[in-house]
């Protein structure tokens, strides 16, 4: 499966690969037809087998880069997408949209401690089975687009697909104390299908 993007991204370049082999010949052309081939790559949208029970799952591929609390309340895990990792974004819990909030701001490499309050994001608060996960959509070095598929008030299942931050990128999650968090730095996560966090006894 392809996100409708990448399929015009491809098309696009595809075309423009096919005006130059026929004014300049082929091997001019071969950087456009390897960069549309890329595209197609980089938006490929896997279906992914979503966990059932109490979990949190991850909304983004990439690699947990920090677990920290920020505050007595709450803790932060964050994931740095590369442009080889999926980047369709997907909900951590089943429940509804409680929020969206659009931040601008600067574009740090991704991997970097503060692009978590610095870089343009997109927060995103869902609400369900009384708890609130708050998920932020961050722009890196290279994604300059962040996309949501949703509006507050719109219900959702753990896992379905939400969106997605084109080329090099940052997810962070936030969740409460009822959240025991089951990752760490340096592991890799994929969308829909890594468990971040279970629900304890005291929050179940």
């Amino acid at each position: 499966m392809i996100v409708i993007d990448g399929l015009y991204y491809a098309a696009g370049l595809a075309g423009a690969g096919a005006i130059v082999a026929w004014l300049a010949g082929g091997w001019f052309s071969a950087p456009l037809w390897i960069l549309a081939a890329f595209c197609l790559y980089f938006f490929r949208d896997p279906e992914r087998e979503i966990p059932q029970g109490p979990v949190a799952v991850s909304p983004a591929d990439g690699k947990v880069v920090a677990v920290k609390a920020e505050s007595p309340q709450l803790n932060r895990i964050s994931i740095f997408l590369n442009i080889f990792d999926v980047h369709v974004n997907r909900t951590p819990i089943a429940g509804s949209i409680a929020k969206v909030q659009y931040q601008k701001g600067a574009f740090h490499v991704a991997s970097r401690e503060e692009c978590s309050t610095q870089n343009e994001q997109n927060i995103v608060t869902v609400a369900g089975d009384g708890t609130t996960v708050v998920f932020k959509q961050i722009a890196g070095l290279i994604a300059r687009r962040i996309v949501f598929y949703k509006q507050p008030g719109d219900k959702v299942a753990a896992g379905e697909r939400v969106g997605l931050i084109k080329f090099g990128s940052r997810v962070d999650v936030l969740l409460g104390p009822e959240w025991e968090i089951t990752v760490r730095p340096g592991m890799r996560v994929s969308a829909g299908s890594s468990v971040l966090a279970r629900r304890n006894a005291a929050g179940a």
